[in-house]
This record gives C-alpha cells, structure tokens and sequence, in this order.
C-alpha cells in the first residue's frame, strides 16, 4: 500500500516542522472501483463503492487489528468481514485506509490483487492473514 499525499504531509510536518500530528482514533478501510483520486485525496473524484448497505469497516485497534509480520509489513491476524450487500457495488479494484466513517482523507491505498464484482447477497471479505500491507 502507499500512502497518500495527504498523510506524507502530515508525517513530514511532524518529523521536520515539529507540528504535532495525533493519528485519528480510528480507521476504516474502504472500497473503490478505481483508483480515482486516492493519492491526492481528491474530493469528488474518488469512485467509492455505494448503495446497497456498503460501509466501511471500522479498524479500531480492539476489534480489528493488525499483526506486524516483518519489517514495513502488516496483516488482519482475523477474518474481516463487509456488511452483505443488497445491491451490487461495481467492480472492487482498490482499497484504502481512512481517517473517518465517511468522507474523511485516504491515508494509505492499494489495489486488490484480484478485482471482485460485488453483487446482491455477496459479502467482501478479508480471510486472516489476507490483508497485508507493505507500506513504501
């Protein structure tokens, strides 16, 4: 995953400007059909997935965590699991970490090794072990 323009900022503020950075409490990860506008978090252009009782799904630390494997790698040491869709969302092309349920600014972004066309009753799902991330 790489992260956004948005978070580059911040974290280069915070390590050469000393202007202090506070991580969000929580995060969410959530679905695109493209790749639209996730490294410069350009609102508008982002091609999130929609409609259907989509959400994105909460990271918090407690219930949803990650395991560190090796150096600049993360993975879910669990299954996380979407909300089953009631209708279809499009194709799933890419992934990103938010700071917020909705709106909100990409912090990290990646594509899906394997996109998935989400229709009626499917449900997205990350098996353990499934999500990792290497961050660049």
């Amino acid at each position: 995953m790489a992260h956004s323009t948005y978070l580059a900022d911040l974290l280069n503020n915070h390590v050469l400007r000393s202007t202090v950075y506070s991580p969000p409490p929580n995060t969410y990860i959530a679905l695109f059909t493209s790749v639209n506008g996730l490294d410069d978090n350009a609102e508008g252009s982002q091609d999130e997935a929609s409609g259907g009782s989509y959400s994105r799904l909460l990271i918090d630390g407690t219930t949803r965590s990650f395991t560190a494997s090796a150096l600049k790698t993360t993975s879910n040491n669990e299954d996380w699991e979407f909300t089953k869709a009631t209708a279809g969302w499009g194709i799933i092309t890419h992934i990103a970490i938010m700071d917020a349920s909705t709106s909100g600014n990409v912090l990290y972004y990646g594509i899906l090794n394997i996109a998935r066309d989400i229709q009626t009753n499917d449900i997205f799902r990350f098996l353990a072990g499934e999500f990792d991330s290497i961050y660049t």
